[in-house]
């Protein structure tokens, strides 16, 4: 009687110490890489502010073409793990490299596309015809790094599948820095401009590739592993990268509708909802720790054979989700009054996000589950199911926000079907883990 408690308490210890060690540098990670359009834009901004539109739909389209390929580091991370809870140290490292093979080839397929067609894409992306020439100038040249970002995306998920996510917590920190010295000496020191901002990320991006690789190639002959291109494995990696991409895509319609209803509402509502969705993506970054978090030790147990433990770490990794959700609810309430004056002094901008922020701020429990049970399913490599859940939730999600300015709804009314956006998929992700068909074990799923 005495020490089932004991037990219990020393495997939630266990679990804690994990989801603390991995989460905590993977939440420094993901907040280092916004900040490199950040450190773009306050240099590029001194240049005009033709440049600085020409910048803004340039990072755009670029953040757009690679977070669609954020599977790469998912899936990788994914199938890596497994191997490494199997004890083939080997195959995981060889599992890694497929994945890196895939990113170079998609990054050589989405340059092809974007050299010849940027001035097109520019155009349909609305860009003035002042702006039109920086944001051509600036997509053209940061095309040419998006191999390398790509290659960032799978090595990341390399080490993340290994139980290393300090690694990428040093690369992205340093890639931060070099890029903004960078781009200072480039845009003003040699009087580049635009072009100089470009040069410096991509040169950035290649170095935080090239340390990546060096690191990936050392444990391969550590161990042994071939690094040449094999056809089934890279082939492998894209079948299950598809499905994650497929979600990805969902997830990014979803976003779009919402600012485009957001849109139609008239222009204080457009700029309160730009304020209220940056802190939504904030706080994102931190329940995406977890869930990376989730991806690397669920993946690890089920390579290990060991369902028991996984749903055990899955339990604890859920209420890690709603205790943080809860905290970082709290802390968007308290912090409103400051917030706000940081975006806008327009009064009617803050009446417009104020009572959407409470939205926000009671939607973060939910929020913290369903980043967790992402994880967790793409750990498992559930990724067939995750893209269907996207779907439905999509599916609901697109009529009932398109009615919100129909039914002369406000921003209000547009983040409480957000929130029920978050509370679809919490239920198609609980009902999943709850069911247990994700706990499939082995090296490979």
């Amino acid at each position: 009687m005495t020490q089932a408690p004991a037990t219990s308490r020393g495997t939630r210890r266990q679990h804690d110490r994990e989801i603390v060690a991995l989460a905590v540098p993977a939440f420094g990670a993901l907040v280092a890489e916004p900040l490199f359009v950040m450190v773009d834009s306050a240099i590029v901004g001194h240049l005009g502010t033709a440049q600085l539109a020409g910048l803004g739909v340039a990072s755009a389209l670029l953040t757009t073409a690679v977070s669609v390929f954020v599977f790469l580091a998912y899936a990788t991370t994914a199938a890596v793990a497994r191997r490494v809870g199997a004890g083939d140290l080997p195959a995981a490292i060889r599992q890694g490299m497929d994945g890196i093979w895939l990113a170079i080839l998609l990054g050589a397929l989405v340059i092809a596309v974007i050299l010849p067609t940027a001035p097109a894409i520019v155009d349909l992306f609305g860009a003035s015809h002042t702006a039109a020439p920086y944001a051509t100038t600036y997509l053209r040249i940061s095309a040419l790094g998006i191999p390398a970002m790509l290659v960032v995306l799978a090595s990341t998920g390399v080490l993340r599948g290994l139980q290393d996510t300090k690694t990428p917590l040093y690369v992205a920190v340093a890639g931060f820095v070099t890029n903004a010295v960078l781009n200072a000496g480039l845009v003003y020191g040699a009087g580049l401009g635009i072009a100089g901002s470009a040069w410096g990320t991509v040169i950035a991006q290649c170095g935080m590739a090239a340390v990546y690789l060096a690191v990936v190639v050392r444990g391969a002959r550590r161990h042994g592993a071939s690094l040449r291109p094999d056809t089934s494995g890279i082939r492998a990696s894209a079948q299950a990268g598809a499905p994650l991409l497929v979600r990805t895509l969902s997830l990014r319609a979803i976003l779009m509708i919402a600012t485009a209803v957001a849109a139609r509402l008239g222009d204080a509502d457009i700029a309160a909802h730009q304020i209220v969705l940056s802190l939504w993506s904030l706080l994102a970054f931190a329940l995406d720790a977890i869930a990376i978090a989730g991806q690397a030790i669920i993946g690890r147990y089920l390579g290990a054979d060991d369902a028991v433990g996984a749903r055990q770490a899955c339990r604890r990794m859920v209420e890690w989700g709603l205790a943080v959700g809860v905290i970082l609810g709290a802390l968007v309430v308290l912090a409103r009054p400051v917030f706000l004056p940081l975006f806008t002094s327009d009064s009617t901008v803050k009446d417009v996000a104020l009572p959407a922020l409470v939205i926000v701020a009671l939607s973060q429990p939910i929020c913290g589950v369903v980043f967790v049970l992402d994880g967790v399913l793409m750990g498992a490599g559930d990724g067939p199911y995750l893209a269907k859940a996207m779907l439905v939730t999509l599916a609901i999600f697109a009529p009932v926000a398109l009615l919100v300015p129909v039914m002369g709804g406000g921003l209000t009314a547009l983040w409480a079907a957000m929130t029920l956006m978050m509370t679809v998929r919490m239920l198609t992700l609980w009902l999943r883990a709850r069911s247990g068909r994700w706990l499939v074990t082995g090296a490979t799923r």
